[in-house]
């Protein structure tokens, strides 16, 4: 005959287990959401950056010294740029970019170093790294006309 007010059997000790999987359940949830960050890319030290000269080094040097740049400039070959930036993630929100540095080495038209600089997010420069446009080859057509002026060009296999 049970006591009034205790378990007995298999249900002894119910309340422990409920009390570890609660803690269990808490420090699973509390750990989701702490911070993920990650980092990608490469920006060179200042005291990479000091063994670098203007007026003196070339491209091929600056690669030698610092190494291959993350991106380099598009027209007339005009620099070498190392990017890196991390990104936070917290939960199921989307990430964030908390830091972002990049170097950006100035060549002039004898591929000789003409200047270097560092910039950041606190600097509020905004720097384009992709940028996909596709312009579109129809002018002033609205969908309608579109389709109304394939009428009649509908040509037919022969055989």
């Amino acid at each position: 005959m049970a006591t009034a007010g205790k378990s007995t059997g298999i249900w002894a000790g119910s309340t422990r287990i409920r009390s570890l999987g609660a803690a269990l359940l808490l420090g699973a949830s509390l750990a989701a959401c702490s911070p993920l960050e990650t980092r990608h890319g490469y920006v060179p030290t200042d005291e990479q950056l000091a063994d670098v000269i203007v007026g003196v080094d070339t491209r091929e040097t600056v690669a030698e010294v610092i190494g291959s740049p993350t991106s380099s400039g598009v027209l007339n070959e005009s620099g070498f740029y190392y990017i890196a930036q991390t990104k936070r993630t917290v939960g199921a929100r989307a990430p964030t970019v908390s830091s972002r540095e990049i170097v950006a080495i100035s060549f002039d038209d004898s591929g000789v170093v003409s200047n270097v600089e560092r910039y950041g997010l606190e600097d509020g420069n905004v720097v384009a790294l992709s940028r996909r446009v596709t312009d579109s080859n129809v002018d002033g057509l609205s969908l309608i006309r579109q389709l109304f002026g394939n009428i009649g060009r509908i040509a037919l296999p022969v055989e």
